[in-house]
């Protein structure tokens, strides 16, 4: 936060009568309540260079006072003691040398109770002023020292915690101190129109200068998030190896999380079972339905993208905020919020005039902006349009963030196009397998189980059905049941039937038209069950949403074959994320064999499995208008050994060309499209896998020939 603002806007002359000295007092009284719980060892101390010890912070809101008031404008006035102005400047090049910013916590003199005397020297001096009548130069002075003071106040809390998280001892500023509280709504997602929209101070109120000039921003529509993050998702985060992917940091903010071993906000401690953080009230459990608090810009930016979204700009922030009202939580009171906006220069600013105008635009580089207000902001110090910056790899002020993602992000028919004409424009090419599944690949794959060769389905069905009653008894009563990639939910039948205690059922498809079938069957056939269907791709980072209460993940058909032994282990963190230390985790792996066994399993004689195959390109002509040469393509299915994987391709077998969505595309005749790798693997290399994710063996159960196992993993 900035130590000072500079000055704001001009303001009517000021009457006696106005009120103002008896906000001046309540504004120094607050700081002193601050100060209060703290002995002078406390105020003396300064735990990094960022942060400034209690007593300076006391002495130096007194000096702004004496220095652009009483010194100019009191009559007779004498300075307490002259070498305070080099004691306790802060950034005012304009008003002289000052002692050195990083060495302010060895300044053992002057005392606290000089500091005190020093106070009430300025306090008295500010009343004498205050009686008289002011200049709307000298009013607006006053106002903007008030506004200064309560921004020192809100940098005494954050520097106090940061201090005492050095000690040992973890003390607590009071039993009753600042902490952010969860959102009172369930989250939803905030549309909000494009267009041009005023963005900041219009003059009506006071605002520091970098708040102006109000001025029209152009936004394209965009949603936001309607409360913050909370630390329950930072966790999920966490566990699905946010702090050791590269992919969704920043290139200094990776290089900080390797110097600095960065694996959890500021504050946090992993004690075994569970995370605890420091507070103003001391240590306590990490609520999981706060928000997440003591992040740096890094941090913040790394989540969006991991969570598939970003930080809004502050313009889109502030324009949310004016346009959702109540539905808009968490804008004050809470946690300072992280924007997307580097921290520069509104078109058409002007510094103040004078020496108050130094701090804001000297300081418009290399930091970037938070709006709203914490729980440690003063009451009343902030609104819509401030301002508040700190450099990105900063974390010990109390700052979090919400998220916000373009109106027109891909839909699924987006994402299937861009999928398609990236993975057939690529010199390699592939199409991802989960685009298998429209309404006719995931019957055909449903008569693929059928079928004498794919022995997947019955060794896993007979296995699953020696299996169900001791699996039950794993499962919490009034357990919420996730399926990953549900089909038509045939398997998920055994367990539900084994498993009366399961309360509600959640699978989710990437095919709508089939998730709705099996969802209307299974409701039907367990009236009481809750079934709330979910269309999304779970193979996705934010694809897999934890519902509330005691959850058990299913993953039946080998599906996990599906995924490279590393984005195995990722899908895997996410579910032991998701399960807690109360939930099981129901999978079913395929174990390796002879290749015989496995190509027929792929190669059936009746060509249902080809036709699958082949599905993908008439999806393509279908859904994306495209013109490709179905009879140019054959299925082919091969084992490699080397990657311990059946491989599916379609094998060009003839030169030809298509449009794609109105790109050209050439097929070279041999060439093939890889569609989908099916892992098989030995108990030993999936447990190993299973372990890598925090998860660990609690039982498995092995068909005879040809071997499948079904797993139930828990969280370690």
């Amino acid at each position: 936060m900035s130590d000072e603002g500079a000055a704001l806007r001009t303001e009517p002359a000021l009457r006696p009568s106005d009120g103002l000295l008896q906000r001046f007092r309540a504004v120094r009284r607050a700081s002193e309540a601050l100060a209060e719980p703290l002995s002078d060892e406390d105020r003396q101390v300064q735990s990094m260079p960022d942060a400034s010890p209690t007593k300076w912070h006391l002495a130096h809101t007194s000096w702004f006072f004496e220095t652009f008031l009483l010194i100019p404008h009191l009559d007779g006035y004498r300075p307490f003691d002259v070498g305070f102005g080099f004691l306790f400047n802060s950034y005012y090049e304009s008003m002289g040398e000052r002692h050195p910013r990083p060495a302010r916590g060895l300044l053992t003199r002057p005392s606290s109770a000089q500091i005190q005397r020093f106070r009430a020297h300025v306090d008295a001096g500010m009343a004498k002023l205050l009686a008289s009548r002011l200049s709307s130069r000298q009013r607006s002075l006053v106002v903007l020292g008030l506004a200064h003071e309560e921004q020192h106040q809100e940098l005494i809390l954050m520097d106090i915690l940061n201090l005492f998280s050095l000690s040992p001892l973890k003390p607590a500023y009071a039993p009753d101190g600042a902490i952010p509280d969860p959102a009172e709504k369930a989250h939803t997602w905030l549309e909000t129109a494009g267009g041009t929209t005023a963005i900041g101070a219009d003059g009506g109120q006071f605002a520091f200068d970098n708040e102006t000039p109000a001025h029209p921003a152009l936004l394209r529509p965009f949603r936001i998030a309607s409360r913050l993050v909370t630390n329950g998702e930072w966790l999920r985060f966490m566990a699905d190896g946010g702090y050791r992917r590269a992919e969704f940091w920043h290139a200094d903010g990776w290089a900080l999380v390797k110097a600095e071993g960065w694996n959890a906000p500021l504050y946090w401690e992993d004690c075994g079972d569970t995370w605890r953080t420091l507070t103003l009230r001391g240590p306590v459990d990490v609520d999981p339905d706060a928000p997440v608090v003591h992040v740096s810009f890094y941090e913040a930016a790394a989540f969006a993208a991991w969570a598939g979204k970003r930080l809004p700009t502050e313009a889109e922030w502030e324009q949310a905020a004016r346009a959702h009202g109540d539905r808009f939580e968490q804008v004050t009171g809470a946690v300072w919020q992280w924007t997307a906006s580097a921290y520069g220069p509104y078109p058409g600013f002007a510094p103040a005039a004078g020496a108050v105008g130094e701090y804001n635009a000297k300081f418009m580089v290399g930091q970037m902006v938070l709006r709203g207000g914490a729980c440690v902001t003063p009451a009343g110090h902030s609104r819509l349009t401030y301002r508040n910056f700190f450099y990105p790899h900063q974390r010990w002020m109390f700052a979090g963030l919400r998220l916000a993602e373009d109106a027109s992000a891909p839909t699924a028919e987006q994402a299937f196009r861009d999928d398609v004409l990236a993975g057939l424009g690529a010199a390699r090419k592939s199409l991802p397998a989960k685009w298998f599944y429209d309404a006719r690949g995931s019957r055909l794959f449903e008569d693929i189980c059928r079928q004498p060769e794919y022995y997947l389905m019955a060794q896993e069905s007979a296995l699953l059905g020696e299996a169900a009653a001791e699996i039950a008894q794993l499962l919490a009563s009034g357990t919420t049941l996730v399926e990953l990639g549900s089909g038509a939910s045939l398997k998920t039948r055994i367990l539900l039937d084994a498993a009366p205690q399961i309360a509600a059922y959640a699978p989710i498809d990437v095919s709508p038209t089939a998730l709705a079938e099996a969802s209307a069957a299974i409701a039907a056939s367990y009236p009481k069950l809750a079934v709330t269907p979910v269309v999304g791709d779970f193979t996705q980072p934010n694809g897999i949403a934890a519902p509330d209460g005691a959850v058990s993940v299913f993953f039946p058909g080998s599906t996990i074959g599906n995924f490279a032994p590393d984005e195995a282990v990722a899908l895997m963190t996410r579910v032991a994320a998701m399960i807690g230390d109360h939930g099981v985790f129901v999978v079913g792996v395929d174990l390796a064999k002879d290749a015989a066994t496995l190509t027929a399993a792929y190669n059936d004689a009746a060509g249902v499995t080809a036709e699958f195959n082949l599905n993908l390109l008439a999806r393509i002509n279908r859904d994306l208008g495209a013109d490709i040469d179905l009879g140019g393509f054959a299925h082919l299915a091969i084992w490699n050994p080397w990657e311990s994987r059946v491989e599916m391709h379609l094998r060009a077998v003839r030169a030809s060309a298509a449009t794609v969505a109105g790109v050209e595309i050439a097929f070279i005749a041999g060439e093939t499209i890889h569609t989908e790798n099916s892992y098989k693997y030995t108990e030993g290399f999936f447990e190993s896998l299973a372990a890598r994710a925090g998860l660990a063996v609690k039982r498995r159960w092995t068909s005879p020939a040809p071997r499948f196992s079904i797993y139930v993993l828990k969280s370690m």
